[in-house]
């Protein structure tokens, strides 16, 4: 029997989410939203897009949270997405009453499941996830770090002129203005971008990873970015259910690494069957160190907002 992932929320991140998910033929896929019949109708049209696209796998929509019984995995994307003008932290609360009823109804139809936070704020939303729910903290992570690192990857590739898959990045911190790109830890078949790309080039492309998500909102106008937060989500989906042993950065639990405690934020994990198995403590240069510890400072007190 096939594995089961559901998909919380049929909007653009959501349903991209379902469709990647369909054409690795991994799983059966359920898709819920409160929309009445939407779900359905996206789904019906992914089937049907099956016998050319070459995926058999069960697709399914509903507007009943206890479609979501028996997953192994449940992908959290519901939520408003940012507009112009807005940041990730003008979410805080709008999205946590979201989040926090959806989270009920995990813990109550899907207990056993991990589950991958996206709404934003991500770092935000999945530490109250984790207070909702009560999951224990390997089975309770955020997408982010995978999205930030192929936007950074992506940037290095056009400088360099070179095929996007020839570049490997790793982007800490949390999902937003305080990110931390990681030009040490940052190559091209192996060859460090230190040797290839002078240092202001080097800082631009770092800034213009930390404004990806409001670039792309900036130019869309009436949504956020989702072809690639969806891709990014299918690698975690994947690695878990196929328990490969990636090396991800990821919105993950720290008590203790990098001199910090007790908040969610990015940090290079592996990611396999038991969730985030473990997470790497990287040797980062004092500069690094401190924008990391800085960027954990700012979640931490963001969390105050919901009386964390």
């Amino acid at each position: 029997m096939r594995k089961k992932v559901t998909v919380i929320g049929a909007g653009h991140v959501g349903e991209c989410t379902a469709m990647y998910l369909a054409q690795k033929n991994i799983c059966d896929i359920v898709v819920i939203d409160i929309i009445e019949d939407m779900p359905m109708g996206k789904t019906l049209d992914l089937s049907q897009a099956g016998p050319v696209v070459g995926y058999d796998v069960k697709l399914e929509g509903s507007n009943d949270f206890e479609a979501m019984s028996g997953s192994d995995i449940v992908v959290m994307t519901a939520g408003f997405p940012r507009k112009p003008g807005m940041s990730r932290e003008d979410l805080i609360n709008k999205n946590a009453e979201i989040v926090g009823p959806v989270s009920e109804k995990v813990k109550k139809y899907a207990p056993d499941a991990m589950l991958i936070m996206v709404t934003n704020p991500l770092d935000i939303m999945t530490y109250h996830a984790w207070k909702v729910t009560g999951f224990p903290t390997e089975r309770v992570f955020g997408q982010a770090g995978i999205l930030d690192s192929i936007r950074f990857r992506t940037f290095v590739a056009w400088e360099l002129g070179v095929s996007l898959c020839d570049v490997q990045a790793m982007v800490l911190g949390g999902h937003g203005d305080t990110m931390v790109p990681l030009p040490a830890y940052t190559t091209v078949s192996g060859i460090p971008i230190t040797e290839l790309i002078t240092e202001d080039k080097i800082k631009a492309i770092s800034d213009r990873t930390r404004n990806g998500g409001g670039e792309i909102v900036k130019l869309l106008k009436t949504g956020s970015a989702y072809y690639a937060p969806a891709a990014a989500v299918v690698e975690m989906v994947d690695a878990v259910l196929n328990d490969r042993k990636r090396v991800f950065p990821v919105s993950a639990f720290v008590d203790g690494s990098y001199g910090i405690k007790g908040i969610y934020i990015g940090v290079p994990v592996i990611l396999g069957s038991g969730g985030v198995e473990k997470i790497f403590e990287l040797k980062l240069n004092p500069d690094d160190m401190a924008s990391l510890q800085n960027s954990a400072k700012t979640y931490k007190e963001w969390l105050g907002v919901l009386g964390y």
